[in-house]
């Protein structure tokens, strides 16, 4: 099957047929198919060793992005994320990025995840800085002998990076240990937290100094995935409008926040339905995102003439192995869905997903607008919610449709007004 048949009207087939032609193209089983409709998706035998205090599990819609082409390879992006108008805009920007020969492209820059461990009130500053430049092998040999498995793979830890801070109360001087390690295809969080752990005792005998926390970091920026977007020509006036945007977030922290919530309309729906930990990826690039002193936008788009050139670049430190990434069913499954043979791989396509959908949002917003295009998808949640069955959403979808053109916005009470005349209209005698 070619890709292009494969998504032929896509949007518009029964259910039955989507998980059919997603079938052939990802070559998926019967049993998968039966996870992807919910049955055993995540049992609660195996909720119950995940979390604490397990009354049940929660469904959450699980799409595919469609469209894309990252490195020349053909992929569909698994997105579990109930807000309307994501999985729609993201696929209808990739297809215009096909349509306008538009080539993205990604690369992983960095493999290490850091580990801190402070010393808060270091008293010899000069003398544990010589104590731990004299012995860092021997601590590297150390850290590596408490995560061999890992060592095993290929990974384990590379380098120590020591920095002096100020106290931010003024009582003297704080000392940092970054630990810097090769988590190989794992995200790494209990591998660098038992180093760092480990470590405490042999720190404190070389420095003669008092450890405190000892925990990894969230702000990799040693782990770093960049994606970039190369549209030729496109009409100025658009190319300009999605400058302007741009321009806009790097001035305004308070637009930056919500150009940046668009990028990761992008990236956590993936990150959730692989079993990874969005939230650490939001901190780390919420933090990156301050690394100038203001809070700026992780994505840049620049117009050359007819030609718009877009820009990724943040910390995105994922796994594929361990932990709910191969435990959770439809974890799996996400994964094998898009091809994904390593951490950086899905790390790359998270990029590039994440500035797919931000070309969609500035997109739109320097030109028709962000509501037309929402409100339009989200008629279908307003007809759901105003208590239209099966055989009235079509009809109501249309008529809420047939409302928001004409009235220029759309609400629940508009949605079970016109329910209400619809009902009324079939129950009279003429």
């Amino acid at each position: 099957m070619r890709f292009e048949d494969l998504l032929e009207n896509f949007h518009r087939l029964p259910f039955e047929e989507r998980q059919t032609r997603l079938a052939q193209w990802c070559d998926l089983d019967p049993q998968e198919l039966q996870i992807l409709k919910g049955v055993n998706a995540l049992p609660i035998e195996t909720a119950e060793h995940f979390i604490e205090n397990v009354i049940g599990v929660f469904p959450m819609p699980l799409g595919v992005a469609t469209y894309f082409q990252i490195d020349g390879r053909d992929v569909l992006i698994p997105m579990a994320v109930e807000e309307t108008s994501i999985i729609a805009a993201v696929s209808s920007t990739a297809k215009w990025l096909r349509k306008m020969g538009a080539k993205i492209t990604t690369e992983a820059r960095g493999r290490l995840i850091i580990g801190q461990i402070q010393i808060p009130r270091v008293n010899n500053l000069d003398g544990a800085l010589k104590s731990l430049n004299e012995h860092k092998l021997e601590l590297i040999v150390e850290a590596n002998q408490i995560v061999p498995g890992l060592v095993a793979r290929g990974g384990g830890v590379k380098e120590l990076q020591f920095r002096s801070l100020d106290r931010e109360d003024g009582q003297g001087k704080m000392l940092v240990i970054h630990v810097m390690c090769d988590p190989c295809d794992a995200m790494g969080a209990n591998l660098i937290n038992q180093v760092c752990e480990g470590l405490k005792g042999v720190i404190e005998e070389l420095t003669e100094e008092k450890v405190g926390l000892c925990i990894l970091s969230n702000l990799v920026d040693s782990k770093m995935a960049y994606a970039k977007v190369v549209i030729e020509n496109l009409d100025e006036e658009t190319a300009l409008g999605i400058q302007e945007a741009t321009q806009f977030a790097k001035t305004d922290a308070y637009r930056a926040a919500t150009h940046n919530k668009g990028v990761l309309n992008g990236i956590d729906p993936i990150l959730i339905a692989t079993g990874n930990d969005w939230r650490a990826v939001e901190a780390g690039i919420h933090a990156y995102a301050t690394r100038s002193g203001s809070y700026q936008p992780i994505t840049d788009w620049r117009a050359e003439g007819t030609t718009l050139i877009g820009e990724f670049l943040a910390p995105l430190a994922v796994g594929t192995v361990g932990g709910v990434t191969m435990l959770h069913p439809t974890a799996r499954l996400a994964s094998k869905i898009m091809g994904i043979q390593s951490a950086d791989d899905l790390a790359r396509i998270c990029a590039a997903t994440g500035l797919v959908q931000n070309l969609g949002a500035l997109k739109a917003l320097s030109t028709v607008g962000i509501v037309k295009g929402h409100m339009r998808l989200h008629a279908a949640n307003l007809a759901l919610a105003a208590g239209a069955n099966e055989k009235e959403l079509p009809r109501l979808k249309s008529e809420l449709a047939r409302a928001l053109a004409t009235e220029k916005r759309i609400s629940l009470s508009r949605a079970k007004q016109i329910l209400d005349e619809l009902r009324s209209s079939v129950l009279s005698p003429h």
